[in-house]
């Protein structure tokens, strides 16, 4: 009887995750939902759990970005409403590096087959610069910096790219620290009850949000264009059947 290699011993332990994680999940989501349905609902609950309540906090934010569809701002205004400014940001902070931890040396060393799949199922503009790292990670600071984006499926994508651990932690550190603040900044003040410096932080972040999703698509054309004209004098990418560039397979 032939044994089994270790490729295949990877995808029925990555199936077998999937399951695992999609079965808690269901599960969950009740409580989880009845949890995050009301800020004071998920402060007392944190309140709840004791001495506890940091690790749980920072367990929610791990989830939101490796499995839960839970909103970032959500979780990162809780922490101001919470834990005030300072620790808010703390801890988010801590459950973004850790929960971004997973899933980048999980997709980078696990499922690279698996969420390469994914991706080229999807038209994704920015696919087309995605070899280039300075394109890519110019991008990336963009979208982390831009409040309102969604940035947790670009934790997957970048690992997928030859961009050290190093470079993309800080990149999302950069990027994503300034509206961590500012999102426990309106936590806080929303729990003190100072509702006008909330608005006018809430407003900031609209106008930065409706700004980057009316450009956003200018931004991708111009690093498209960028990379057009530096493609006409090189050789041109490896491109795999569905159209999309190579990603990294090492």
């Amino acid at each position: 009887m032939p044994q089994p290699t270790s490729k295949t011993v990877m995808k029925i332990l990555l199936g077998l995750l999937t399951i695992l994680s999609i079965g808690l999940l269901v599960y969950y989501a009740p409580a989880m939902i009845k949890i995050m349905s009301s800020m004071d609902n998920f402060r007392a609950y944190i309140h709840s759990t004791g001495h506890w309540g940091p690790v749980m906090f920072i367990l929610f934010q791990i989830l939101q970005i490796v499995v839960a569809p839970i909103p970032g701002e959500v979780v990162q205004v809780a922490g101001g409403y919470i834990y005030g400014i300072t620790l808010g940001s703390f801890y988010t902070t801590v459950g973004l590096v850790l929960g971004s931890a997973i899933a980048f040396y999980f997709t980078r060393f696990i499922g690279r087959h698996f969420i390469t799949r994914l991706l080229q199922k999807k038209d994704y503009k920015w696919m087309s610069f995605i070899h280039d790292e300075k394109k890519f990670s110019a991008f990336l600071f963009l979208f982390f910096l831009i409040p309102g984006l969604p940035k947790d499926m670009l934790v997957f994508v970048a690992a997928l790219t030859t961009m050290s651990s190093l470079r993309f932690f800080t990149i999302l550190l950069v990027g994503r620290l300034p509206w961590i603040i500012a999102s426990a900044a309106v936590g806080s003040t929303i729990h003190m009850q100072q509702y006008s410096i909330a608005i006018i932080i809430s407003v900031i972040a609209v106008i930065g949000f409706v700004l980057g999703y009316i450009y956003k698509d200018k931004w991708l054309n111009l690093f498209s264009k960028v990379e057009n004209t530096t493609g006409a004098s090189s050789a041109k990418p490896k491109s795999n059947p569905q159209g999309n560039p190579q990603l990294s397979q090492k």
